[in-house]
């Protein structure tokens, strides 16, 4: 099979990962696995063997805007005319995907990794008339599309929230290889914290919701030290000094190899109002590290099932958070082998495998 895989950048966030790590996974298989950047910016090193494809210099950025959209598109739609036909084409986050409709590929899957319902409802706190665009657009761009959903919360929220009645949505969980997590756990790593500590892993934006993990922090009470794994910012540094938390958090920056953190760490909270399918859960859970997490949309309740759903806080709620973590802290390490059998690579590339028996001319 011949698949493409097409991103913004390759920037430290989740779903570019995941991109990767299924574009290797793949290769291994003995498939033909190009990944295209519509801007070369990379946190995130390509694995050997992927035939990579840049749409901008090194370090160059590609404009957002409505005319910087077309720039990009006819740029993708010259490269994929100078390449072999490929059986599948998957992009991944809005920008990307916006770029990759106005290109015209086929054929092309789009791959959502959020809960768009959830975002244009926050995005209403503010402006009706500016969530009522971001639903328009999403529509727009997604309606009568080959989509893949991440996780099951994910396709009902395209289906039945948003109202995509004419797209394909076909659900591909992320893969996580544990054996390779654990691999990389066990990797030396000089610069963790000699005091028992929480993690938490994501990028300081507003969805991740690290206000609240700073007063579910204060109100639990615990001796812990929180490390953040995202890169500094004046304005997080700013939050974690107004809630009077600068001597207990370390912003430990941006990881290539978070895992040694995590496996180290007594207990990883996800706080975030929305998701699509939070890795970090798994990836913690693979490394046996306890695990406390707002009950977002979606994903957090697909893989924190039975025992492990005590340790769910509902959204925005700073002190059933932090009664979560003290329960979850309370608990044994982790032993979910069954969680973890559900998101096998295998399982995984199977879907994506299939996606060329499964693409529709919908549009």
């Amino acid at each position: 099979m011949r698949i493409a895989f097409v991103t913004t950048n390759l920037r430290g966030g989740g779903a570019e990962k995941s991109v990767l790590r299924v574009a290797a996974d793949l290769h291994s298989r003995g498939h033909l696995v190009h990944v295209v950047l519509l801007e070369n910016i990379a946190d995130h090193a390509v694995p050997d063997g992927i035939v990579l494809h840049s749409l901008t210099a090194a370090g160059e950025a590609a404009s957002k805007g409505w005319f910087g959209r077309r720039i990009s598109a006819w740029r993708l739609r010259r490269l994929f005319e100078a390449l072999e036909r490929f059986d599948a084409i998957v992009s991944t986050l809005p920008h990307c995907d916006e770029v990759v409709a106005l290109a015209g590929l086929e054929p092309a899957w789009f791959r959502i990794a959020n809960t768009l319902s959830v975002e244009i409802d926050l995005l209403r706190r503010a402006s009706a008339r500016k969530a009522k665009r971001r639903l328009l657009r999403y529509q727009r761009i997604y309606d009568g599309r080959n989509l893949v959903a991440v996780s099951d919360g994910v396709a009902r929220d395209l289906r039945e929230t948003l109202g995509l009645s004419r797209a394909n949505v076909v659900r591909i969980y992320n893969a996580i290889d544990a054996a390779a997590v654990r691999r990389l756990a066990a990797e030396p790593e000089p610069d963790l914290p000699r005091e028992p500590y929480l993690i938490h892993v994501g990028r300081f934006v507003p969805q991740k919701r690290h206000d609240l993990l700073l007063d579910a922090l204060r109100r639990a009470s615990l001796s812990h030290r929180l490390v953040l794994l995202t890169n500094p910012a004046p304005a997080l540094e700013r939050l974690i000094a107004e809630k009077g938390l600068a001597a207990r958090v370390t912003v430990a920056g941006f990881r290539r190899n978070p895992f040694p953190w995590i496996a180290k760490a007594d207990l990883l909270v996800l706080s975030s109002d929305h998701e699509g399918m939070p890795n970090v859960l798994l990836e913690a859970l693979a490394c046996g590290t306890r695990v406390a997490s707002t009950d977002c949309p979606s994903g957090p309740r697909e893989v924190m099932q039975r025992e492990l759903a005590r340790f769910l806080a509902p959204c925005g709620d700073a002190d059933a958070l932090a009664k979560a973590m003290r329960a979850a802290l309370l608990a044994p390490r982790p032993q979910a082998e069954d969680v973890l059998a559900r998101f096998a690579p295998e399982i995984a590339l199977s879907g994506y495998e299939a996606l060329p028996h499964q693409w529709r001319a919908l549009a």
